[in-house]
């Protein structure tokens, strides 16, 4: 009643030599085997070659089979990295210009925008909890580079922001007025 199936075996294979000896890539420090997956795997095949030539030369033979699609194949595989391997982001030539303006919130209230310190390469999250502070209000960073404060203080802000920022002249601060947003 009990057959055998030699795919199903338990335990340590005897056609394998244990202890396994892995051999980890000098550039990403993964096992060589997984150096495809890295971003950088230009470097790590020219570390191979330096170091380990036997293993490049199954590294280069492996994908040599490979080569039937490499343009698609490219195109669909995931990069990896996380948020380390990121590429800053190149910043246009914006004009460095703060606007500041008032808009309506329900009846008698009402909040100020700020727009354009990022292009001063100022913090947003600092400049809002200083402007909270500053205010004794509410503010928050709402946009890509937009702070809201709660009440108006338009006016005021002419006179703060270029104390607090010595970059920021008072040219460079536009009034825009009352909008919608």
């Amino acid at each position: 009643m009990s057959v055998e199936h030699p795919e199903y075996r338990l335990g340590a294979d005897p056609k394998i030599n244990y202890p396994i000896k892995v051999q980890y890539c000098g550039n990403c420090t993964l096992p060589i085997e997984y150096c495809e997956y890295y971003p950088e795997y230009e470097k790590c095949k020219q570390w191979l070659e330096r170091n380990l030539p036997t293993e490049f030369e199954k590294v280069k033979l492996g994908e040599d089979g490979n080569e039937t699609g490499t343009g698609e194949d490219e195109k669909k595989r995931q990069k990896r990295g996380g948020k380390g391997m990121l590429k800053a982001k190149k910043k246009e030539d914006v004009p460095k210009l703060v606007t500041v303006s008032r808009a309506p919130r329900g009846k008698k209230k009402s909040v100020t925008v700020v727009t354009g310190l990022s292009t001063f390469d100022i913090d947003l999250k600092v400049a809002a909890k200083f402007f909270g502070s500053k205010f004794a209000c509410g503010s928050s960073v709402t946009g890509e580079d937009e702070i809201v404060i709660q009440g108006d203080v338009k006016d005021d802000l002419f006179d703060v922001i270029p104390d607090k920022w010595p970059q920021i002249d008072e040219d460079s601060i536009d009034d825009l007025g009352d909008q919608k947003r």
